[in-house]
């Protein structure tokens, strides 16, 4: 099978992606925050911007927006893409998102097959295993856990425990059921999943390896399905998880991920807790823990296909 998806079905699928994703931007600004005086507003059928309204916001025509809220893009200048990302109040991750969707829409030629992801290079995996005290993982673009320290391990086992393979990020949080005991906050993780997942899929729609993930989420999951409408991405490089470890307890764990610039694909993401908290207490509580079950821990193939 090949690693790209039919150039047709893509090009149809970013056109959709574009209108939708410009559509849910504009219904969730109101005139009055956009600074445009209503008048008669209790005629209005929609809370959100006409897309009249977004054209003169942003110095374009209304017949320009219109054909390109319909995915029609190719040829959109640089100006044009700031003026909408001003009218339409985005952040710099969705700034960013509409801009790769752009350039997908405007790409006459199937690129050129995405370069291989190399295997987590051997120095990386001695740094995690020197972080004897703090939980990391390695995760690809689509959140598949490729290795991990022996802290790392512990602290997903439950994860890790999913025969399927390889381990996924996105595939536990929305198919299994163990998910929203060990995420205490398992709504804002469901978001941020979709978000990440949402962005690396504007990033590269010919990856067929993302679209077969996002394929079987929508498939298995109305969960996903329902937060996947939305269209939300996020830039997620820190932020606290918030979990609960069944042989530990709870544990509220700052995160930071970290590009590996020799493969700007993969991440290493750390796991650290404030000194003399419970949660400090808990994490050098799982590593003796994790030091006592080494074997098993480490048997715990990740799989092959883990790129």
């Amino acid at each position: 099978m090949s690693d790209q998806a039919d150039p047709r079905d893509v090009r149809r699928g970013v056109k959709a992606e574009i209108q939708e994703f410009l559509t849910t931007r504009r219904s969730r600004i109101t005139p009055e925050q956009a600074g445009l005086q209503i008048y008669a507003a209790g005629r209005r059928r929609v809370t959100g911007l006409k897309r009249d309204e977004v054209a003169l916001l942003a110095g374009i025509s209304s017949q320009y927006y219109t054909k390109l809220e319909r995915g029609n893009a190719a040829g959109v200048s640089a100006g044009v893409i700031d003026a909408l990302a001003k009218a339409l109040q985005l952040d710099g991750a969705e700034r960013a998102h509409l801009e790769d969707l752009i350039r997908a829409a405007g790409t006459t030629t199937v690129p050129r097959r995405r370069p291989a992801a190399q295997p987590v290079r051997p120095t990386i995996q001695r740094v995690l295993d020197s972080m004897v005290n703090t939980p990391a993982v390695v995760l690809n673009a689509r959140l598949d856990i490729l290795t991990a320290n022996l802290l790392g391990y512990a602290l997903f086992s439950p994860m890790l425990d999913d025969p399927v393979r390889p381990t996924n990020n996105a595939r536990f949080v929305f198919l299994n059921p163990r998910a929203g005991e060990f995420f205490r906050q398992w709504d804002k993780v469901a978001d941020d999943t979709i978000a990440i997942l949402r962005a690396e899929a504007g990033r590269h729609p010919y990856d067929r390896k993302v679209s077969d993930l996002i394929g079987e989420l929508s498939t298995r999951s109305g969960q996903f399905r329902t937060r996947w409408a939305a269209h939300n991405v996020q830039i997620h490089n820190t932020g606290t998880k918030l979990v609960h470890h069944p042989v530990v307890g709870d544990l509220d764990l700052p995160f930071e991920s970290f590009p590996l610039a020799a493969d700007l694909s993969q991440s290493l993401v750390t796991y650290t807790s404030e000194p003399g908290s419970p949660t400090h207490d808990g994490i050098i509580l799982l590593a003796s823990y994790a030091t006592s079950t080494q074997t098993l821990t480490r048997e715990r193939s990740l799989g092959t296909e883990q790129i």
